[in-house]
């Protein structure tokens, strides 16, 4: 078995080589135009577009495995630019259904003869996506739905994730250090994933979970896993039948509130990140739908997650923060989250947030929305290149999934003000005014307890420098190898001088012109690799480059089109 899985991943590298070759040699005319030589070339947000529709397509040509690879780089815009990230955010998991047969062989593997298992079956899928497709059932009387894992996926995930693998160590040649980090962990991440989501035992898990965490919440209903046929390859589960949530003139002919529907979706996803610390990764309108007495009802957890403690306290502060406008409130917020760096120019960053804010606002000052905040933090994220988290770039995701969805059913939706208003009714901000309290009283005493045991200290200090009798140790971190850069910098601008005066000399006192030739064509390299040094980034730079001007003729680019 392992030896056809690597007999077929040969075949794959191959294949995905082949498809990604266009785009790899884009990107590296972008960095040389001529390959080896050339000037960079700027790459417009117009062709970015273009290439990410190609990138697009063919991940879709690909497969199922590279599907969900998409899926997971659009939460990841440490990764790539923000144009790839809105291409890549359309990208459906809907391929055509595996025949029936071979769906009925995974149930009878499972779970034994499909006929004595269920009362009824219909062999039409209602669903088909690139890991599993969805079937109507009766069991014990009752209408099901059986989610099963697409026929033979395994092997073929098995084999794409050995091509990834082999992939990774190329593609960090020819990128910077901070994605080559990121792309690196993504591979690990991605794995961890798709095998999760193949596991239909641990999705049952996560149903039972979320659906005890909301057990006396009448206003969203989530399936109830029928745990005698259910496998890790097989999920039954109640079917729930429903409008989908998008369908907003259905929605109005029942009479039903969309308001309120977009409130009660916002306040669950809420409970779920910042409460209960596990959700619902994936609130697309094909995983959302609402009953006839106006129940949201939830679909689908393959893709879900969890939130630790920490991440959960820094949720509810930003939240906090921006509805407060707290420039510098949201700027720590992010720096703690890790999806900012601490060496970023906060007058810039701050900027950034203002004009974001500024420009959410429209015509009511009171209305700002989120995503258009995050959307400016993740065009700096890749800016400035971080690892972010996978759990927070999911919530980050969801985030503006949501807000999406919720302003599809009201367009005048205030995100902002329903998180405020469930953070006060819950008692987190409270809660958090009196911990920042708290912290702030706790600097004061220890700046009290400094003013009585700094002084001696600096005393002793001051007398051990008069007695002419203080070391000191000094220690260069130098992680980018900025000195050992500047030093071969050094030595090809003397190997290039001393060659150049040499040929000069000979050819002017002996008139040997074969000589000077001969050194000159010696040196050449050296002033190759000179050029080369120059072109290579030092490392001694660390901070986005934003302007008030450069988001303006954005936005207005953003108008035009």
């Amino acid at each position: 078995m392992v030896a056809l899985v690597s007999l077929r991943a040969y075949r794959r590298f191959v294949v995905v080589a082949y498809r990604f070759l266009p785009l790899i040699v884009a990107y590296l005319r972008d960095r040389r135009r001529f390959f080896i030589i050339g000037g960079s070339r700027q790459v417009s947000r117009e062709t970015q577009r273009e290439r990410a529709a190609v990138l697009l397509d063919t991940l879709l040509t690909l497969g199922p495995t590279f599907i969900k690879l998409g899926q997971l780089l659009s939460t990841r815009p440490d990764i790539l630019p923000k144009a790839y990230i809105e291409v890549l955010s359309s990208l459906q998991d809907d391929v055509p259904p595996a025949p029936w047969a071979e769906s009925k062989l995974v149930i009878e593997e499972e779970l034994g003869a499909v006929e004595e298992v269920y009362d009824e079956f219909d062999t039409e899928p209602i669903s088909g996506a690139s890991l599993g497709q969805v079937y109507l059932a009766e069991y014990d009387d009752q209408q099901v739905a059986v989610k099963i894992r697409r026929p033979g996926i395994e092997s073929l995930v098995e084999a794409d994730l050995k091509v990834l693998r082999w992939s990774i160590p190329i593609l960090v040649r020819f990128i910077g250090e901070g994605r080559a980090f990121s792309l690196d962990s993504l591979a690990d991440e991605f794995a961890k994933t798709i095998r999760q989501e193949m596991d239909y035992s641990r999705e049952r898990n996560i149903l039972e979970e979320i659906r005890g965490n909301f057990a006396g919440n009448d206003d969203i209903d989530i399936p109830e896993p029928i745990d005698p046929v259910c496998s890790p390859r097989v999920l039954t589960m109640e079917y729930i039948p429903g409008t989908k949530i998008n369908d907003v003139e259905t929605l109005d002919e029942k009479g039903l509130d969309r308001t309120e529907l977009a409130t009660t979706l916002q306040e669950v996803y809420l409970q779920m990140i910042i409460e209960d610390g596990v959700f619902h990764a994936d609130p697309h309108p094909g995983n959302l739908a609402v009953k006839d007495d106006g129940t949201i009802i939830f679909y689908d957890f393959g893709m879900s997650s969890t939130v630790d403690p920490f991440i959960q306290e820094k949720i509810v502060e930003f939240y906090i923060a921006v509805a407060n406008q707290d420039i510098d409130a949201i700027l720590d917020t992010l720096i703690d989250m890790g999806t900012l760096s601490p060496t970023a120019d906060r007058q810039v960053m701050g900027d950034v947030l203002e004009l974001a804010i500024a420009d959410a606002r429209g015509e009511n000052i009171e209305q700002y929305r989120v995503n258009q905040i995050i959307e400016q933090v993740e065009s700096t994220i890749y800016e400035f290149p971080l690892r972010l988290p996978r759990n927070l770039a999911l919530v980050l995701r969801v985030a503006t999934v949501v807000e999406g969805v919720c302003v599809t059913l009201d367009e005048d939706f205030d995100f902002i003000s329903v998180a405020t208003d469930y953070l006060t009714e819950e008692g987190y901000r409270e809660e958090t005014v009196k911990r920042l309290a708290t912290e702030a009283g706790e600097q004061v005493q220890d700046t009290a307890e400094a003013l009585f045991t700094v002084p001696p200290k600096l005393n002793r200090v001051l007398d051990t420098v008069e007695r002419d009798n203080l070391t000191v140790n000094v220690q260069i971190d130098d992680e980018n190898h900025v000195l050992d850069k500047l030093a071969k910098r050094i030595s090809y601008s003397i190997i290039v001088a001393v060659g150049l005066l040499s040929a000069s000399i000979i050819y002017s006192f002996t008139g040997e012109w074969r000589i000077s030739v001969a050194i000159l064509a010696l040196t050449v390299p050296m002033v190759f690799f000179l050029y080369r040094s120059f072109k290579q980034p030092t490392g001694l730079r660390a901070r986005p480059q934003f302007t008030r001007q450069s988001m303006r003729q954005q936005r207005q680019r953003d108008e035009e089109r």
